[in-house]
C-alpha cells in the first residue's frame, strides 16, 4: 500500500462511456479513489451502493469519488445503470492504476491462492498527495468512514 504524505500516482483510464479520465484532471479538489475487485459481486455492490447512498455528503464537500476495477467499460456501464451509481467508474484492464497504488495482491479463498485486487481506498488532497489510506476496506462502512474523516 502507498503511504500517507506520498504523491498519488497519476493515471489515465477510460470511464464507462469511453472517456479518458486522469487523476491530474482533479488537482485543486479532494478525490476519493476506491479500488474494488469486480462489478456486480455482493461485496462490491454493497460498497458501490454505500458510496451512492452517501454521495450527497461527498458532493457537499466538493469531493470527487472514483471507483476503479479491472472490469471493462461495458461492465461498468451495466453496473452503474443497475445500481444508479452517480460517481465515476474507471476501467483498468491493464492494471495500470491497480499496480501503481499497490492493491494487486496475493489473495487466499478457500485455500486457493490467486492474484487480485484488495479492496482499498485512498483520500487524495487538492495537491495530489495521499491524505488517508484505507487498507482492506470494509464494503459496508468504507464510504461512511471516509465521509467521517472528511468532516473532521
Amino acid at each position: 500500500m502507498l503511504e500517507v504524505n506520498t504523491k498519488a500516482p497519476d493515471f489515465s483510464l477510460k470511464d464507462k462511456d469511453g472517456n479518458t479520465v486522469r487523476l491530474s484532471d482533479f488537482l485543486g479538489k479532494k478525490v476519493v479513489v476506491y479500488f474494488y475487485p469486480k462489478d456486480n459481486t455482493p461485496g462490491c455492490t454493497r460498497q458501490a451502493c454505500a458510496f451512492r447512498d452517501t454521495f450527497q455528503g461527498f458532493q457537499e464537500k466538493d469531493v470527487v469519488v472514483i471507483g476503479i476495477s479491472k472490469d471493462g467499460e461495458k461492465s461498468h456501464q451495466n453496473f452503474a445503470a443497475k445500481h444508479e451509481l452517480p460517481f465515476i467508474l474507471l476501467s483498468d484492464p491493464d492494471l495500470e492504476a491497480i499496480q501503481a497504488y499497490d492493491v494487486w495482491k496475493e489473495k487466499k479463498l478457500y485455500g486457493k491462492v490467486s492474484m487480485g485486487v484488495v479492496r482499498s481506498s485512498y483520500v487524495i488532497d487538492e495537491k495530489g498527495v495521499i491524505e488517508k489510506v484505507y487498507e482492506k476496506a470494509k464494503p459496508d462502512t468504507n464510504a461512511s468512514e471516509i465521509l467521517e474523516f472528511l468532516n473532521q
